[in-house]
């Protein structure tokens, strides 16, 4: 698609974080089995039905502009999603959970960049409603970045240094 006015670029990137989630929810369940801490199990196990949720609004987005949410593959969550998969294979069991916390932050991050960058774009195009939609998602990956620092201060961290 060629991008030629601050909708295209809207569209263009809501169709990235689209993919970027449909990863994640391929991601997740994999990440929680492997955790350790069974409050880090669960916090990835609660994301997954949030990251769910996420998807379903960019759809209605899409629904609500005309267009397929379809269509663009997002690289940058797929490497996150390889170094998380690299950090289940190569960590050992006492710096696992840590390094989970590690990488799943690195995605929150990211979601975080890209749903800031796209609610601003929906305001400044006077969609209003979806600025709402895209500002919840963006709250609920900031509640979910904080819950991992959490749980990595509370004690995860302390057992990865023994």
């Amino acid at each position: 698609m060629e991008i030629h006015t601050l909708k295209d670029l809207y569209v263009e990137e809501l169709k990235d974080l689209y993919s970027a989630e449909k990863q994640l929810i391929k991601a997740l369940p994999k990440m929680a089995k492997a955790a350790k801490d069974t409050q880090l199990q669960q916090a990835f196990r609660n994301h997954l039905k949030e990251t769910e949720q996420h998807v379903a609004r960019i759809e209605m987005i899409c629904q609500e502009l005309g267009v397929s949410p379809r269509g663009k593959k997002c690289v940058g969550m797929e490497g996150l999603i390889e170094e998380g998969s690299e950090m289940i294979n190569e960590a050992n069991d006492d710096a696992l959970d840590a390094g989970l916390i590690s990488k799943a932050q690195h995605v929150e991050h990211y979601e975080m960049a890209g749903y800031g960058t796209v609610r601003t774009y929906a305001r400044q195009l006077g969609f209003e409603n979806q600025a709402e939609l895209l500002q919840q998602t963006l709250d609920e990956e900031g509640k979910a970045d904080q819950l991992l620092t959490e749980l990595a201060e509370a004690g995860i961290n302390v057992a990865a240094q023994l």
